[in-house]
């Protein structure tokens, strides 16, 4: 069963960090392109960050540019979203998908997905 989840969430101050992993199970990530989505309560869900399999070329949301780093470790299966100088707009259930592709876009593409998990970014 290909299964995706998301650790790492959780509550933290205005201008901290966090690291959020996605394992994955079931398969290897190796060919997969990864993005990683959020949304927030009342809104859409948005395109945070994605990598590409083919030559792990990465891309950010205007928002999260500087502030956050997405990367993979294909020995580990799993993908981590550094996160970095956060800011309250940054509160929402981050998810981890994965799309069998060289390529990674900002989109609504993906066929696996995560149960997401939650940032809260608070004083």
């Amino acid at each position: 069963q290909l299964q995706l989840v998301e650790s790492g969430g959780g509550l933290v101050q205005p201008g901290g960090s966090l690291r959020l992993s996605c394992a994955a199970s079931g398969f290897t990530l190796d060919y997969y392109a990864i993005g990683w989505f959020r949304q927030a309560p009342g809104k859409e869900r948005e395109g945070v960050s994605c990598i590409s399999s083919s030559d792990g070329s990465t891309y950010y949301a205007d928002s999260v540019k500087g502030r956050f780093t997405i990367s993979r470790d294909n020995a580990k299966n799993t993908v981590y979203l550094q996160m970095n100088s956060l800011k309250p707009e940054d509160t929402a259930v981050y998810y981890c998908a994965a799309e069998w592709s060289p390529v990674c876009v900002l989109a609504d593409v993906y066929g696996y997905w995560g149960q997401g998990i939650q940032v809260t970014v608070s004083s």
